[in-house]
């Protein structure tokens, strides 16, 4: 076996196909706990809140929170889907109107790729008497069924992972702190539950994950400072 035998049999393992769930589970995971907590510390920052009215708006925007992402989610990946069947769509009328001229664009794709007119006609010939609406797709238009537009999984993913990211803030309530101890604690359980999530997104796609993980907890932390802010400007107001 030579040696680019035995590279091509081994797999690369690519990540790309992750693309889709795993945007909106980072995302979702991140705005829950971000929403979750910062709501927690702003009521908890405008008065000396009791417990149960930090935790009811804490459990209020979890709630709250899931669905909109969800129903998001759902609503602009359905808006992807629908471009994408329309350019389908196109691309098959075209090709049953001209295919001449489809597969002359197609030549003309491989050629700027960097393959001379001779090998670019042969491949397009070739690849051409198999599915070619799938070539036209994925070659043209760019679109591929690994990173096909998927609304019900998008909505899935983002409010399972809210869910589970916003529930975090909630572990700030256990005890029986008050004042600045329970904000103190909202706030760690935050932390903690942003770099996990930063590290658990970076292994998922693939890559180094202090960056990412710092990246989270920046953000996280900088949203939580200005909803205390708020919330001590609005308690002082009232006073």
């Amino acid at each position: 076996m030579t040696v680019l035998e035995l590279f091509a049999q081994r797999p690369e393992g690519h990540l790309g196909h992750r693309a889709g769930w795993l945007r909106a589970a980072v995302l979702g995971a991140n705005d829950g706990l971000v929403s979750t907590s910062s709501l927690m510390v702003g009521v908890a920052t405008a008065s000396d809140a009791h417990g149960a009215a930090v935790l009811t708006a804490g459990l209020a925007g979890l709630a709250a929170g899931a669905m909109a992402m969800a129903a998001g989610e759902w609503v602009s990946v359905s808006s992807q889907a629908d471009v994408e069947r329309a350019d389908l769509a196109l691309e098959r009328r075209e090709l049953a109107e001209d295919p001449d001229g489809e597969l002359q664009e197609l030549i003309g794709i491989y050629q700027d790729r960097g393959l001379c007119r001779r090998l670019a006609e042969e491949v397009a010939v070739e690849l051409s008497k198999g599915d070619v609406l799938a070539v036209h797709a994925r070659d043209e238009l760019g679109l591929h069924e690994a990173h096909q537009a998927r609304p019900v999984q998008a909505a899935a993913a983002s409010a399972a992972s809210f869910t589970l990211g916003g529930a975090v803030p909630l572990l700030g309530m256990l005890g029986s702190y008050s004042g600045s101890a329970r904000i103190l604690l909202i706030v760690l359980v935050t932390v903690i539950g942003l770099a996990v999530a930063g590290v658990l997104g970076a292994r998922a796609a693939g890559t180094g994950w202090v960056r990412p993980a710092l990246r989270v907890v920046l953000g996280g932390g900088a949203a939580m400072a200005v909803t205390a802010l708020v919330g001590h400007l609005v308690g002082a107001a009232n006073l």
